[in-house]
């Protein structure tokens, strides 16, 4: 399946300026996956500013 980066464009949320898998979500899941994180687009803008991937950054953000 070949992706379609330009589609994805709009709903990538990531700021990290040197990340090379912006808009290429199967590559950001898989490599965030490996890392035991989760992407960008999982946390609201708050919390995807601080690049904290981690799971319990991600529960934090939602018992909030």
């Amino acid at each position: 399946m070949e992706c379609i980066q330009e589609k994805f464009k709009k709903y990538c949320i990531c700021t990290y300026e040197p990340c090379e898998r912006k808009s290429r979500c199967c590559e950001c899941l898989h490599y965030h996956r490996r890392n035991g994180e989760l992407p960008a687009c999982f946390f609201n803008k708050e919390y995807e500013r601080t690049y904290d991937r981690s799971i319990e950054s991600f529960i934090r953000m939602h018992k909030k």
